[in-house]
């Protein structure tokens, strides 16, 4: 919630705290589903891991946009996670960290008053849903 003194506009830094987090994520995960489908070996899956991935740059950059909105700064992203060497260790990774990441977006969705904010991280939440399922469904037809 952003409070007003004076005509200053005082920045939520919880919220900047947890946009620059999700930023953070995105920018691990575009890294590592890089390195996951060029270890895919069925072609399918290569191409739908490089989607999902495409989804990923899209939520890095539109939570950019809301970092520099609300900070008036570009943000410097990190890579926060390492990405498993494996094929199979980076579809779990990758099926365990969208499944939190669903709950992290929604609670962010919930907590903000700015409709535009929230709806940003509803949608990306429903994104990071429907990955989990790709991930899961690759994990299930790589036993």
């Amino acid at each position: 919630m952003h409070l007003y003194q004076g005509y200053r506009l005082l920045p939520d830094t919880g919220l900047i705290h947890d946009v620059m987090k999700a930023i953070n994520g995105e920018f691990s995960a575009i890294h590592c589903y890089a390195e996951i489908a060029r270890n895919a070996s069925n072609p399918l899956e290569k191409s739908q891991i490089q989607e999902i991935r495409k989804d990923e740059i899209r939520h890095f950059q539109e939570f950019s946009r809301i970092y520099f909105s609300l900070t008036g700064r570009q943000p410097t992203p990190q890579i926060t996670e390492a990405c498993p060497k494996t094929y199979k260790e980076g579809l779990r990774a990758a099926f365990k960290d969208e499944q939190e990441t669903v709950d992290f977006y929604l609670d962010i969705a919930d907590k903000t008053q700015d409709q535009y904010i929230k709806e940003r991280f509803k949608r990306a939440a429903s994104d990071e849903q429907n990955h989990a399922v790709w991930f899961l469904y690759f994990l299930s037809n790589n036993p």
